[in-house]
């Protein structure tokens, strides 16, 4: 009705000034056809006061718009009508009005019927639609296509599956890595304490030929469980988003040399060399870098051959500085690549000790942490390389 109302009475304006202008009737017929123009307006306001009540308790839209079709010829038949009986027609003339705006009602009735049936129609799918994908079947799609609001409603709904669809297989890939994180940490968490178990019942019942020997395995297999359990809750920590803030200028050349002289442990009893080549300053968490560093160089000793040499290289383009590691092992298989970075990921899933399948992780999450990129590269060998930029984005 807030519409309505100054609808009607602009309406009744224009009509008014085109009747002065066409017709210059007289004050007679100026009275009478304000009268009749006047009652027009009143019935119209009648109907849309009551009939929106009434269109709610209908089952069907096509019900309530062919309603309101019907409503607005016959107001207007009632118009010409009265307007026609006032304006003295011979009986003829009136009859023929009559009979020419019954025409017009049952025409515009059947215009109705036939323009509303397809919006129905198109209405009908996206309830059924809606009714599916409530049901959990996220592979119905409204077949709609329109260029009115109904196509905006089939083309939201579309989205609105797909970004369902999309949490769905999120939802199912989360459920898949947590039942493998499980599954990995379990295995990785039970080789060491079978071992460490084995070992402690031969030492309590006198059957272990060499104590000494037993009880260093039980020590190496105690700081395995150790470094797992750290670079659990350091990946879950990085994870959640806790990234050091510690952020400071570093010096990449020196925290690689720290870490590879760390790696002699490692690298002497091989005699597997360390290559460091070039420098870079970053503005960066100096303990972030520490650990990077040594799970790449860590992970590049470990598949590196005896004898072999692991490449550190150090570069700088613009604001960008890079870092590649490299080895002379035998690479990366093929298919990989793209779960190298995924948690409990070995390129030799037979090879479960000597580390814990979470260091490629740790330093992508890192990275990622400093607005950085990881990647894996193609050549001999596996080469693994990281890109930072020199300044931190946070301080410009």
């Amino acid at each position: 009705m807030r519409l309505l109302v100054p609808l009607a009475a602009l309406i009744m304006a224009m009509v008014l000034l085109i009747t002065e202008a066409t017709m210059q009737p007289t004050s007679a017929d100026r009275a009478l056809l304000y009268g009749i123009f006047a009652g027009a307006a009143v019935l119209t306001l009648l109907v849309g006061w009551r009939l929106p009540a009434l269109t709610r308790k209908f089952q069907t839209l096509r019900t309530t718009l062919q309603i309101v079709g019907l409503a607005a010829v016959v107001i207007a038949a009632a118009a010409v009508s009265v307007s026609a009986i006032t304006m003295f027609l011979s009986t003829h003339d009136l009859r023929l009005v009559l009979v020419a705006l019954l025409l017009g009602v049952g025409l515009g009735v059947a215009l109705a019927v036939t323009v509303t049936r397809p919006l129905a129609a198109d209405l009908a799918d996206l309830a059924a639609t809606a009714g599916r994908v409530g049901a959990g079947d996220l592979s119905s799609r409204p077949i709609i296509d329109r260029a009115d609001e109904v196509g905006d409603v089939a083309r939201a709904m579309d989205a609105m599956i797909d970004e369902l669809e999309a949490a769905r297989d999120f939802r199912e890939k989360s459920e898949e890595d947590r039942r493998e994180f499980l599954a990995a940490i379990g295995h990785d968490l039970r080789t060491p304490l079978t071992s460490m178990r084995a070992a402690v019942e031969a030492l309590q019942d006198g059957l272990a030929p060499d104590p000494e020997r037993y009880l260093r395995s039980v020590a190496k297999d105690l700081d395995t469980l150790s470094v797992l359990i750290d670079d659990v809750f350091e990946l879950a920590r990085l994870e959640a988003g806790e990234h050091p803030v510690d952020r400071t200028d570093v010096e990449l050349a020196a925290v690689a040399a720290d870490v590879s002289h760390a790696m002699a442990p490692l690298t002497e009893p091989r005699s597997v060399s360390i290559d460091l080549r070039g420098s870079a300053i970053v503005t960066a968490s100096e303990s972030g870098m520490i650990r990077v560093l040594r799970n790449l160089i860590d992970n590049a000793v470990r598949h590196s051959p005896d004898d072999g040499t692991v490449t550190v290289e150090i570069s700088q383009s613009g604001s960008t500085a890079t870092v590649t590691v490299r080895d002379e092992g035998p690479g990366f298989p093929d298919g990989f690549r793209e779960i190298a970075f995924e948690s409990f990921t070995r390129a030799d899933p037979a090879r479960r000790r000597g580390g814990t399948g979470l260091g490629l992780a740790i330093a992508r999450a890192i990275v990622d942490g400093h607005n950085g990129t990881i990647r894996i590269l193609d050549g001999e060998g596996g080469t693994v390389a990281f890109s930072l930029p020199t300044v931190d984005p946070g301080t410009i």
